[in-house]
């Protein structure tokens, strides 16, 4: 690929003069150095990967990339010549389109508007509304999602569906560089490989991309060059992204070696009356006949494309939706359907896959995202033991190694990795005994993953049902007891996790029929 992959500084040498090159960046935030000195060059045409652990500067970089932040040092040149990007709208004329991780989508709006939004066609001040049609449509098309009606509002549409939005929004603009936070984290695997086809389709025309992601077999599909990022630093650069061995990117990422290693299975069968018992439950259009249970320190695993009723169905036992037929019931005893706080007081909690909108309050402290189910444990009255309410949330911070362990922090500031293991903290303080868990690595870097996997088995070891959904198959498979599959809104397999391998899984929800 023309580079030589170097490590701590050093400065790999690619084939082409770069469209962009940073050299030298440093931002600051009060009592933080978000980036220390990064370098980064993209050449045109080429997929750029950067890595790093959560909290090692990329959402940083980005932002400073794309006009969101200005840096305190350092330089950023543009087609050879030195740029200041002083605000997005100065980003996307150079031709930055970015694509976050957290969607900056306008939820009232439908999906044409938000793809026009900021360049709408018009006449005389009068918006072309058919214009703006067909052109959403066009791009839904490129990107393999026609079936999204381009009159739908924003917020009725899946996660899935709100990131192809995004995408056709950026594809909107005329793009010389397009960067990809976590693009592919609620695609299932069909979406992921037209989300491919556009990438090579945009570097065949000569677009550059920057493309983050935590799963490494998407760098390998399609990166060219890899950057990585370790406490705000340029640890390598010019890493060919198809050849460099995991252990040496893990290596370089945490400053130390990684086993993806699971922690043990309890071992033993799980008899007697189950904590969780779902009974025929069923929703139109979603999911039909549902049946399974959770013995008290078992892990049952989902698996499932996305669109096939997973999250649904855990949202479903949570009561955030309604089923329409059937039953659940905690220890025997029945749940209201579609009420949260009769799961809740029966002991149930929900990690939800969208914890930033589904549940934190970012901009309030981990003191007050901990305790919020738990708040009449602290009142006296109308007024709140905030004593003793923070005596109780540290200690489950404590427990759970929450870093930085400063209860008074906000929950925006903490890493991926982290705010997990604050949701996860409010259900302990609850005393949950159904845990329900919706993609709960999603954006989590390798070595969060690992202490939330050894989490999570300490949880069920301690008498906790906990029902999970991921889309990736190996930490189903790794994590669970017992794996159900679910396809098109039916279970399809519900066995020993030991007694099925990825290809099975892959084979029963993409064609109904394991090898």
């Amino acid at each position: 690929m023309g580079t030589h992959p170097t490590e701590e500084g050093a400065t790999g040498t690619p084939s082409a003069p770069p469209l962009l090159e940073m050299s030298g960046i440093v931002k600051l935030f009060p009592g933080v150095k978000a980036l220390d000195g990064v370098d980064l060059d993209v050449v045109a045409g080429e997929v750029h990967c950067l890595l790093g652990q959560n909290g090692a500067g990329k959402s940083t970089l980005i932002k400073v990339l794309s006009g969101a932040h200005q840096p305190d040092e350092g330089t950023i040149s543009w087609d050879g010549e030195l740029v200041r990007l002083h605000t997005p709208t100065a980003a996307m004329r150079l031709g930055i389109a970015t694509i976050y991780q957290e969607l900056d989508l306008v939820n009232d709006l439908t999906v044409a508007q938000n793809i026009s939004l900021g360049h709408e066609p018009a006449t005389l001040g009068f918006d072309r509304r058919r214009d703006e049609r067909d052109t959403a449509a066009a791009l839904l098309l490129r990107l393999g999602h026609p079936e999204i009606a381009t009159t739908a509002v924003v917020g009725n549409l899946p996660a899935a569906g709100k990131q192809i939005v995004s995408m056709a929004r950026a594809l909107s603009r005329d793009v010389k560089l397009m960067i990809m936070d976590e693009p592919s984290a609620v695609l299932d695997q069909g979406e992921v490989a037209r989300l491919f086809h556009v990438i090579r389709d945009l570097t065949a025309n000569g677009v550059a991309v920057i493309y983050i992601s935590h799963r490494l077999e998407e760098i390998r599909a399609i990166g060219d060059r890899v950057t990585v990022l370790k406490d705000g630093r340029t640890v390598a650069t010019g890493l060919p992204a198809k050849t460099t061995p995991t252990a040496d990117v893990i290596r370089l990422m945490t400053g130390r070696t990684i086993e993806y290693v699971f922690p043990p299975r309890s071992g033993h069968a799980f008899t007697g009356e189950p904590l969780l018992e779902v009974t025929g439950i069923s929703r139109a259009r979603e999911f039909e006949d549902i049946t399974f249970s959770v013995h008290p320190g078992e892990v049952v695993g989902l698996a499932g494309l996305v669109g096939s009723g997973r999250s649904e169905i855990l949202e479903t036992v949570y009561g955030a939706r309604r089923f329409e037929t059937g039953s659940v019931t905690i220890e025997g005893k029945a749940l209201h359907a579609g009420s949260v706080p009769s799961a809740v007081s029966a002991g149930v909690g929900l990690c939800p896959e969208e914890r930033k909108s589904q549940a934190l309050l970012l901009d309030q402290t981990v003191v007050n995202n901990v305790t919020l189910p738990s708040l009449r444990r602290f009142a006296v009255g109308p007024f709140l033991r905030r004593h003793k309410e923070a005596q109780a949330a540290t200690r489950e911070i404590e427990t759970l190694d929450v870093r930085p362990a400063d209860p008074q922090r906000d929950a925006r500031t903490l890493s991926g990795g982290n705010q997990q293991k604050v949701v996860l903290a409010r259900w302990l303080l609850k005393g949950c005994r159904v845990l329900l868990l919706d993609e709960p690595t999603r954006g989590v870097d390798v070595g969060a993953r690992s202490e939330l996997y050894a989490l999570i088995r300490e949880l069920a070891t301690s008498g906790v049902a906990v029902l999970l959904v991921s889309s990736e198959v190996p930490e189903v498979l790794g994590l669970s007891d017992r794996v159900l599959v679910v396809r098109d809104g039916r279970i399809v397999h519900d066995g020993p996790a030991q007694e099925i391998d990825e290809s099975d899984v892959l084979g029963l929800v993409m064609e109904g029929s394991s090898r």
